[in-house]
């Protein structure tokens, strides 16, 4: 069997049949120990997509997909990164002159950081409006491979003892600190102080408050090492609080516990949708107990499109 050129810079490839799975484990061949290998509806001897794409407002670029594409242990070029947010190779190197998506012009072209994109991602996903969270919805779902591919309940993530109505906590840090251990009431969380620092330090790199009153907490990557399973604890406090440096006061702390980033992502902008639909916060407000709360979202979510 002829050798076939594997890319090495965080591109998608197939994986050739000759390839067994230990040797997959292994990185055999493709450049290194324990780079992996992955799938895609791509192979190395097939052409780039085409350099056409939907009219895309540059400062505002849409999230939209239809190729399944995971991420690799490297960092994306242009390339491979266009194929994430179907955009075209010159869209994104605009986007990154501009200073709109993280990334570093190297001799050999533009490089972005997986973690980089991944809070890029974060981001979008605060900012978006109802349109714009259904295609964040739509392409981190195609961008899930079909045997991991699952719809997320957030009302199945969110058990009744990880919920905290009303929230006795009154600084930053307090109420890292209750989230934390309200999370820890399941048995999931099997270490308290190292998540509690890690939701400080991504806290400290960019407050995940918004201006709806509502701060998604969770760590600056997933922490599957610590976790049994992914889930959702909540707590609302009965009065604002300074959290995220702004104007701004929050009284609604979600504390996002995932075990790998495209779950994360998904969830994110789940949540996201459903605390934008109408009367959502309004009855996180008024729940007097856990069980209120609880109804609160699920009732929300059975809302929506």
């Amino acid at each position: 069997m002829p050798k076939q050129t594997i890319p090495t810079s965080g591109g998608i490839v197939r994986i050739p049949a000759a390839v067994s799975r230990e040797e997959s484990k292994r990185g055999r061949g493709i450049g290194g120990e324990g780079r992996k290998i992955l799938r895609s509806s791509y192979s190395p001897q097939k052409p780039r997509p085409p350099s056409h794409a939907p009219h895309v407002d540059l400062d505002k670029p849409a999230i939209l997909g239809e190729y399944i594409v995971i991420m690799s242990f490297s960092d994306f070029d242009s390339h491979s990164l266009a194929r994430y947010l179907h955009l075209t190779p010159q869209q994104v190197e605009k986007l990154a002159e501009r200073g709109k998506l993280p990334g570093r012009k190297l001799a050999a072209g533009w490089r972005f950081a997986r973690a980089d994109i991944h809070h890029w991602f974060e981001n979008r996903i605060g900012l978006s409006n109802e349109n714009e969270l259904l295609r964040v919805e739509a392409v981190l779902e195609q961008s899930t491979p079909p045997e991991s591919r699952q719809d997320v309940s957030i009302a199945e993530l969110l058990p009744l003892e990880a919920i905290a109505a009303p929230l006795f906590a009154r600084t930053r840090n307090s109420v890292i600190d209750s989230m934390v251990e309200l999370a820890a009431r399941t048995g999931w969380l099997w270490d308290v102080k190292e998540m509690s620092n890690a939701v400080k330090a991504r806290e400290d790199l960019h407050s995940t408050a918004l201006e709806n009153g509502v701060a998604l907490l969770h760590p600056r990557r997933p922490m599957a090492k610590i976790l049994a399973q992914p889930f959702l604890a909540l707590g609302c406090t009965s009065t604002g609080i300074p959290f995220g440096g702004s104007d701004c006061l929050t009284d609604v702390f979600f504390l996002v516990c995932s075990t790998e980033d495209g779950g994360h992502l998904r969830t994110l902008a789940r949540l996201s949708r459903i605390l934008a639909s109408p009367g959502c916060l309004n009855a996180l407000h008024e729940a007097q107990d856990p069980l209120e709360a609880r109804q609160a979202i699920l009732d929300a979510e059975e809302r929506l499109p």
